[in-house]
């Protein structure tokens, strides 16, 4: 089978690549994912150090920007969490949850569910369409760079009608 996906038993199979169980593949991702995510928030945390005597820090102190890290220390866990279910966002929401010292306990107890789901959903839905695309590639990569094609037009025509929208102050929906 293209890309040498199969099950331990050397059947062709979704959730296992070149034999190793979902529960391995699920594992790595879950540890990758929950490193990566570490080191952005422990970033986070060491710009806001670095920047101690700048204008931004001197903002941060005021009582009003104060109001709302109190608001990040206490909402931002289930922000952080949902970050984990976009593309693009989690990097921010990070490394804004470090910078703005959110405390570290509902920090990590908001990552490992986000870090869990965000396991669950590349390592099946990613999985199936990773080998969705190295199957159809091997029967004909013009239809597969076709559906690319098509898949990055929906995703234009959707940000173009969005801004639209917003441009005539319309509701996104």
């Amino acid at each position: 089978m293209p890309g040498g996906l199969t099950t331990s038993a050397g059947e062709t199979g979704v959730f296992t690549i070149a034999g190793v169980p979902y529960w391995v593949v699920y594992l790595t991702a879950f540890c990758i994912v929950l490193v990566r995510a570490q080191a952005t928030y422990w970033a986070g945390r060491g710009i806001a150090r670095g920047t101690v005597r700048t204008r931004a820090a001197e903002h941060l102190a005021s009582p009003r920007a104060a109001a709302w890290v109190a608001r990040v220390h206490r909402w931002g866990p289930p922000a952080v969490t949902l970050s984990f279910l976009t593309v693009g966002i989690q990097t921010v929401v990070n490394l804004a949850a470090g910078y703005l010292r959110m405390p570290f306990g509902r920090y990590l107890a908001a990552l490992v569910v986000g870090c869990a789901a965000w396991a669950a959903v590349w390592t099946t839905v990613g999985a199936a369409a990773v080998h969705g695309a190295v199957a159809l590639a091997a029967r004909s990569p013009v239809a597969l760079a076709l559906l690319g094609a098509v898949a990055v037009a929906v995703v234009v025509g959707l940000v173009r009608r969005a801004a639209r929208r917003r441009r005539a102050g319309l509701p996104d929906a």
